[in-house]
């Protein structure tokens, strides 16, 4: 009797998983097939899920109308210039933060968590005047910069470091190895799950960041994919197949990302909790 119970309570959270999946899933979907539909496909109603002819013409005017290439190699470097700065700094903060004492270790981490509470808008004049004055207004150090510390990434990667025993440190540490060593041999390769969730976390938030560079930014060479496709918004004012056709190229580098750092998310999710 219990076995049927459980089995019925089995097919019913299945089922709330189906559901819960085509929900996510449908706008993804549609973005797709809508991307390859015409402008008279796109307006009739009721709406049609399979283009009445596959039209590929959609994503060639998507180059004609903006630079697009442009904007993705801006967005591609980037992303991947904060990414790599940002998990570096945030591993040798949470490995110091975690596995080292010094005076003013507690201070430090509250100041590190208070900024988490700060919102970004506050930020951005003094940022904005600061940068200006350096001189890196329209250029790619004033995009990547200011955004590669994330109090967020630290926090995560020391919820995984602390986790790892202090034991293994210390027997390093009778070895000869320097603290350098330590965390490149002993704690990060024993992280790698956190450090690939982190990464990911980092990528997707520098990837579609949107409010800075369009400060930054003034010349068209320096615009990420972003602002570009609100550009392309007025360029193609209402035909949503070309709009759908940008959104799909641009989705691409996430889901690489996301194909890559799947098994790492899921192992963090596992292991959070879980004490070596």
């Amino acid at each position: 009797m219990s076995f049927h119970k459980v089995s019925r309570n089995g097919w019913l959270v299945f089922g709330l998983l189906v559901l819960g999946s085509g929900i996510m899933l449908f706008p993804f979907v549609w973005m797709v097939l809508s991307s390859f539909k015409s402008a008279g496909d796109v307006y009739t109603y009721p709406p049609k899920w399979i283009p009445s002819q596959w039209n590929f013409s959609n994503y060639a005017a998507v180059f004609r109308m903006i630079p697009f290439l442009r904007y993705y190699f801006n967005s591609i470097y980037t992303s991947l210039a904060q990414t790599a700065i940002q998990i570096f700094l945030s591993i040798t903060a949470a490995y110091a933060l975690t596995k080292l004492d010094f005076p003013g270790k507690n201070g430090l981490i509250n100041l590190i968590r208070s900024t988490m509470f700060v919102p970004l808008i506050v930020t951005l004049i003094p940022l904005y005047l600061m940068f200006s004055r350096l001189g890196l207004v329209d250029t790619y150090s004033g995009i990547i910069l200011p955004q590669v510390f994330s109090a967020f990434t630290t926090f995560l990667l020391m919820s995984f470091f602390v986790t790892v025993p202090n034991d293994l440190c210390d027997s390093a540490k009778l070895d000869g190895c320097g603290y350098y060593r330590i965390m490149t041999k002993v704690v990060v390769p024993n992280s790698t799950a956190s450090i690939g969730t982190a990464t990911m976390f980092s990528f997707l938030a520098h990837w579609k960041s949107y409010t800075w560079p369009l400060i930054i930014t003034n010349k068209a060479i320096f615009r990420t994919l972003p602002i570009g496709l609100k550009y392309l918004v007025q360029e193609s004012s209402s035909e949503y197949q070309v709009m759908m056709a940008a959104s799909v190229m641009a989705i691409v580098p996430v889901l690489i990302i996301f194909m890559f750092s799947e098994r790492q998310l899921v192992r963090s999710v596992t292991l959070t909790g879980l004490k070596s």
